[in-house]
């Protein structure tokens, strides 16, 4: 008998059964309102310790994830349950055996395991644990202390360590990857000549996230700046030594930069989060360019790639440099428990659930759920299971959408019988929520009650005050989006699901569900996490059953795209069709097909691009054949089309066209200023133009007027309340009916989708276009050099004070704020921070929302009496 064949015997043998019955128990006191299938009343003396503790030390050894897991399951029982103290002393070394010294802590800091476990050791042991913290260390040389951590956080240190690599990191959700590369990322910009990083990460809410825990983790350290503004001050400061900067952006922020620099950038040091995410449909072809982009700019770039459970993790690795070394770093071990538990109705009595674990292929009983009243349809379902078995907090509910979520969290909040509270930061953020959005904006009287929604197109503001609250267990119940798969680090207790969906009604992929289910018992906050399961069996809620754990399998989206046999040279054969609107399969086509373009203007061949090495001679030779043919028909420059990924440059070009057979007025192509009288009229031409010439993004034709006007106010720097206020008004000035739920969460998704992501991508290339026709007529003296209308849109912007205000690192909801209340338009950031230092003792009696000046006072620190009236 092998080693590995001991181990599973332990495992699915000899002590099946005893990890059966410690599962059952554990498991049950992690839920509320649960009648127990198996009753434990004396766990010191029902189990054999000694041997399960024996056994579990054996199994810690092993490197494969199901013997690990059982050595953690006992571990954590040991620890959690009603043991005598040398039982809970052997737990927790079983634990830092594991490497798994966060739940140690845990386990001291709840009282579990008394403080100085090493001094009640004997010598050999004592000696033993030290020799593992020292195995399981890292020096931080920035300080001069070691750092504990796990196997796969050393393996990623030792491996991002090394010169001249590239590196490309997977581990799942809880295992402590963001932590250990911002500690990583701050040693290597202090110890090394590191000067200029780019941290990328999807989503703006992760971009946020980031950006907090970099300023948190620097305190008052002026040496390094953090920022996701693309300014280019900020990067010639730090190209040129005077700082050290990390930008944090989105991929579209970093080719705002780019452009803004006209791709004079150099970046030391590349960091992309959640990478897997450069086969996401749309976006994944953005992230591809950028990455791609910068490394042309700097061949010796250091890169690391960051991703959760994946398969290949050195997928993203074939594009390194010639000479550049390859590291790639794969972990599957757990570092907490997930138990995924699987929700179905008794039988007649749609009051009761029963409860079962999923182990293996079957599942373990743990008990019967009662309910305090009966689901009738499908999201009382959802609630009322949720607010069943996550009465102690800490529990989150996924939805399919905003609406969902709004009416799930509406439906807990009065299951609890608790009366309003009186808790100030409950309370405050219920103001901002009124003053923010609406008055009556939905969110408000729900937190009141710890209850919460949460999705994506929130405002920032709102969205990390949500966040921050549900961390410390202040809000107790969050029902959310599919926001919280884009990697957003916000832990729970337990998870309820009822066939999850991504995008427009498509079932979850097995992988999104485990990323997913890994927010449940976050690594140092939880020993273990549930994911409840409702209606497992129901094939509409599941249409391929519960997932079972699955790892991202890494493709481009280029790559899936160029395989997907001749739907793509069908498509660009007929790109320059006449209406654009008659084009077939853009969903699936467009962004690769720009791509394709772009690197065929540049390159000559695709021959002659990195991704020859992924495909068939002959699928390149066609896919040639056929760019070619569309390059004839393009006078713009390669460098001029690569500014913006995923537009294509045969749109481009016949946007172009249109200029040259303009026979109006030149001026009459260019937008307004947002402040202009003409403003909305001009919008509306230019985003027509755009559908017409370049792709037709903005639709229906019948909203291009609305779009139009909340990209003007967008840009006008109003704030999301005055922008929601006047559809409001419009509505009813012209007698239109409309649900002011809808219309609040319709409002969010137009400034996220449309003013912030479509017509920052569009505009910015009508603009280009226009300059270069506007330089080929002689008439430069209508160029604006010093607006970007790129950078305006993304952030909402038109003013100097507004862009200094949020260059301290504010929010735009709090920029905005602060803006109503300031005269001048063109003050400087060490202008804006001379007028917040003179103005912040009048704050209360400028009525500010207290989150506001919360965070105010954060990015400015004016003397300490000052923030501690308002933090008090």
């Amino acid at each position: 008998m092998t080693e590995i064949e001991f181990l599973d015997w332990l495992t699915f043998e000899a002590l099946r059964e005893e990890i059966e019955r410690l599962t059952q128990v554990t498991v049950a006191t992690e839920l509320t309102n649960l009648k127990a299938t198996y009753s434990c009343n004396d766990a010191q003396n029902e189990f054999d310790w000694g041997r399960l503790l024996l056994a579990g030390s054996m199994l810690a050894r092993s490197s494969q994830r199901e013997h690990q897991e059982a050595s953690l399951r006992i571990a954590t029982a040991a620890v959690a349950l009603d043991t005598d103290s040398s039982v809970r002393d052997a737990g927790a070394m079983l634990l830092d055996k594991l490497s798994n010294h966060r739940a140690v802590v845990l386990s001291q800091e709840r009282g579990l395991v008394a403080p100085n476990l090493e001094a009640r050791l004997g010598v050999s042991m004592r000696i033993e644990a030290y020799k593992r913290k020292f195995d399981d260390s890292v020096l931080v040389e920035a300080t001069g202390k070691w750092l504990g951590v796990n196997e796969f956080q050393k393996e990623f240190w030792t491996g991002a360590s090394s010169e001249n690599s590239w590196l490309s990191a997977s581990a799942p959700t809880a295992s402590g990857k963001t932590f250990l590369v911002l500690q990583w990322l701050l040693d290597r910009l202090i110890t090394t000549d590191t000067s200029v990083v780019v941290y990328l990460a999807p989503t703006r809410a992760l971009v946020t996230e980031i950006e907090a825990s970099l300023n948190d983790l620097l305190a008052d350290d002026k040496t390094i700046n953090v920022t996701s503004l693309p300014l280019a001050e900020k990067y010639l400061s730090a190209a040129a030594g005077v700082t050290k900067t990390i930008f944090v952006f989105t991929q579209e922020r970093l080719h705002l930069l780019a452009n803004i620099l006209s791709d004079e950038l150099s970046v030391d040091l590349l960091i992309v989060d959640e990478a897997h995410k450069i086969g996401d449909n749309q976006r994944g072809v953005i992230l591809q360019d950028a990455i791609e982009r910068i490394s042309r700019s700097n061949h010796k770039m250091k890169a690391v790639f960051v991703s959760p459970s994946t398969q290949n993790p050195d997928e993203l690795l074939q594009d390194a440099p010639i000479g550049t070394d390859r590291v790639s770093v794969d972990s599957d071990i757990p570092t907490v428990l997930q138990n995924v538990i699987l929700a179905q109705q008794v039988p007649r009595k749609p009051k009761e659930w029963a409860l079962g674990l999923v182990s293996g292929d079957s599942s373990i009983p743990i008990g019967v759920l009662q309910l305090a009243n009966k689901p009738a349809g499908l999201r009382k379902r959802l609630a009322f299971i949720a607010a069943a078995a996550g009465a102690r907090g800490g529990t989150l509910i996924y939805c399919n959408g905003a609406a969902e979520a709004e009416e799930i969290a509406l439906l807990i909040s009065q299951l609890d019988i608790r009366e309003k509270t009186d808790d100030k930061e409950l309370l405050d953020l219920a103001d901002l929520a009124r003053k923010g959005v609406h008055r009556s904006y939905q969110l408000a009287p729900l937190v009141e009650r710890g209850v919460a929604f949460h999705y994506g197109n929130m405002p920032a503001l709102i969205r990390v005050e949500i966040e921050r609250l549900f961390r410390i267990g202040k809000i107790r119940f969050l029902a959310c989006t599919s926001t919280l798969i884009e990697g957003v680090n916000l832990s729970c207790r337990t998870i309820v699901v009822r066939g999850p969906r991504k995008g427009r009604g498509n079932p979850m992929e097995p992988h999104d569900f485990w990323n997913l289910a890994g927010r449940a018992g976050r690594w140092g906050n939880e020993f273990q996490g549930n994911i409840i399961c409702i209606d497992p069996n129901d094939e509409s809620a599941w249409p391929i059953g519960v997932p079972k754990r699955s790892r991202y399998p890494i493709q481009r989206e280029t790559d899936a795209v160029m395989t997907s046999k001749d739907g793509l040279v069908e498509y660009l054969d007929g790109r320059d069709i006449e209406s654009l609107s008659d084009l077939e399969g853009a969903e699936h086509y467009e962004q690769v097909g720009a791509y394709l373009l772009d690197t065929y203007l540049r390159l000559g061949s695709l021959a002659n691009a990195g991704l020859a090495k992924r495909h068939d001679s002959k699928l390149l030779e066609k896919l040639d054949a056929c760019l070619e043919r569309m390059a004839r028909k393009i006078d713009i420059p390669a460098e001029l089309s690569i500014r913006h990924p995923g537009v294509s440059a045969i749109g481009l070009q016949r946007l172009l066209d249109l200029f040259k057979n303009y026979e109006g007025d030149v001026e009459n192509l260019l937008p307004a200023p947002s402040e202009s009288v003409d403003a909305y009229d001009r919008y509306v031409t230019v985003m027509r133009r755009i559908n017409s010439s370049i792709f037709p993004v903005f639709l229906p034709d019948g909203l291009v007027p609305l779009h139009a006007l909340i990209v003007v106010e967008w840009l006008k720097g109003l704030s999301l309340a005055v922008i929601i206020r006047k559809r409001i008004e419009y509505h009813q000035r012209n007698n239109k009916t409309f649900k002011l739920a809808v219309l609040i969460r319709d409002t969010m998704d137009i400034v996220e989708q449309t003013a912030r992501f479509k017509a920052p991508k569009y505009i910015s290339a009508y603009m280009d276009i226009l300059h270069m026709h506007l330089l080929e007529i002689k008439r430069d003296d209508l160029i604006d050099e010093d607006f970007d209308i790129g950078v305006a849109l993304e952030f909402g912007v038109s003013s100097t004070t507004l862009l200094s205000l949020m260059e301290l690192g504010l929010s735009r909801m709090t920029a905005v704020a602060l803006y109503e209340k300031i005269s001048k338009d063109d003050l400087s950031r060490d202008g804006c921070v001379r007028w917040i230092t003179d103005h912040a003792p009048n704050f209360e009696g400028m009525d500010l929302p207290n989150i506001i000046v919360r965070e105010v006072l954060e990015r400015v620190r004016p003397p300490r009496s000052l923030q501690e009236q308002f933090t008090d």
